[in-house]
């Protein structure tokens, strides 16, 4: 899986880029079909420094966004990706009721 990492506002440290890395990564063990992931760190001081995290996940045919706001980014990210890991359960749940058929033509394609 493609990971980025993007701060908007400010450069964020090296272990801050790792740590979101890792959150991302730990999603896998919710729906290993993850293509690509972004993460999305923004710095606002104009209220009262607020951080955020967004994080867009691209699965089979479908984006799934999850974003926080808190006082510390390691809380906020920590918060996305628990959002995350209960929109991947939902998308798993919903894409094993229907027909497998389509999903496996597309995996079996060389």
């Amino acid at each position: 899986m493609n990971i980025i990492v993007t701060s908007r506002h400010f450069k964020a440290h090296d272990s801050l880029v790792e740590y979101a890395r890792r959150g991302v990564e730990r999603l896998t063990r919710f729906y290993d079909g993850l293509i690509r992931g972004e993460v999305i760190l923004s710095f606002e001081k104009k209220r009262k420094s607020v951080k955020k995290a967004e994080i867009i996940l691209s699965v089979y045919r479908t984006r799934l966004t999850a974003e926080s706001t808190t006082a510390d980014f390691h809380a906020s990210i920590d918060e996305a990706c628990a959002k995350m890991g209960t929109q991947l359960r939902k998308y798993k749940d919903r894409l094993h009721q229907k027909d497998r058929t389509a999903v496996r033509k597309v995996r079996e394609k060389p």
